[in-house]
């Protein structure tokens, strides 16, 4: 692979609800992007350093990489892992990732969103938010329909319904290890484990009930879909059954869509495998990327409205993380061949 240069950029925002997030960003240079590429992480991980390979394999192939830790999520501000509604994770990626399209050096580029576990009902429902705005998706093990093995009796989601206005802050819903389920490859499992940005706790209850109705309204409407996509799904996958992306793209009424599975793998296709397979994995996302971006005058792009006032760029001293000094611009080499240090990119539901 060749290396581009491209340089890393961090900044920090205030939503509409006035909550610090963190945002980031790869950029390739000296070329313009092919396109524009918009990171929907999964719940309990972050953007900057987990999901750092993945926006370096994407803009050594050309493209424009932007992430956003959710409210309460990696380096943002907020009770960590808090969902109080879901539609807040989607409004504040709207609102910011529509602020990067309307600029002036990207507002004439193609729009797609990427998404892993969670983070692929994030891009669905940014999808149906706005369905002509963005070209496309790529949808990583995504979370949007509930598996009849895991689906909770419907007396236990009543229960529990009954009581989460009253501790929707209580970490009481038990769960089997996410990590230990997500990535097969031991050394990625630690290393995942000994990260400190990572939730690794019991799911508050608001949070839960809210991904499993997240979940539960998807099902019901993924014929809505009608944006381009992949989905890609380790056939091995305990977390969220393959068959949830069997069902997306036989229901999805998108002309344009592609499904790939991968015998033996499992969650963490783009992190917790081999290096092979996370090679071949990323090799059918970027070739999905370059046939659909190879012709720029065949994407419709659709004009931006104004939306910046929902998004306030904080200036001075916030997303310090406990002390650390603020990190505005870094460059760097987007090969990953070679000799340059290896790079590690988690990410689960």
């Amino acid at each position: 692979m060749m290396k581009f240069k491209c340089d890393y950029q961090e900044e920090c925002i205030r939503n509409s609800r006035d909550v610090e997030l963190f945002a980031c960003r790869w950029v390739p240079s000296p070329s313009p992007p092919k396109a524009l590429i918009f990171l929907c992480h999964g719940y309990g991980m972050e953007c900057s350093g987990f999901m750092r390979e993945c926006g370096i394999r994407l803009a050594s192939a050309g493209y424009a990489v932007f992430g956003m830790d959710y409210e309460g999520h990696g380096r943002s501000k907020g009770a960590r892992c808090y969902i109080k509604k879901f539609s807040n994770i989607v409004n504040d990626c709207y609102d910011y990732y529509t602020s990067i399209s309307a600029q002036e050096e990207y507002k004439e580029k193609g729009r797609f969103l990427y998404g892993e576990s969670m983070g692929g009902a994030v891009a669905l429902l940014l999808h149906k938010k706005d369905p002509s705005f963005w070209n496309g998706a790529l949808l990583v093990a995504p979370m949007c329909k509930i598996s009849e093995k895991a689906k909770p009796h419907p007396v236990v989601i009543n229960l529990l319904t009954r009581v989460e206005e009253i501790i929707p802050k209580w970490k009481i819903v038990p769960t089997k290890d996410v990590i230990d389920a997500a990535f097969k490859d031991p050394v990625k499992r630690e290393e995942i484990r000994n990260n400190k940005l990572i939730y690794q706790d019991k799911p508050r209850l608001k949070t839960a009930l809210e991904m499993l109705r997240t979940s539960m309204n998807l099902e019901d409407s993924l014929h809505e879909i009608t944006l381009p996509f992949i989905v890609l799904h380790g056939e091995a996958d305990i977390l969220t059954d393959p068959e949830i992306s069997k069902a997306l793209f036989e229901k999805a009424s998108s002309r344009d869509k592609t499904i790939k599975l991968y015998p033996g793998m499992w969650h963490g296709l783009t992190s917790g495998e081999t290096d092979a397979n996370v090679d071949l994995v990323f090799a059918d996302i970027i070739n999905w990327l370059d046939v659909r971006t190879a012709d720029s005058a065949s994407l419709t792009v659709t004009p931006v409205r104004d939306v910046t006032a929902n998004v306030q760029k904080v200036v001075e001293g916030a997303c310090n993380d406990q002390g650390k000094p603020k990190r505005q611009y870094a460059s760097l080499l987007c090969g990953l061949n070679g000799g340059g240090r290896r790079l590690v990119h988690r990410s689960s539901m």
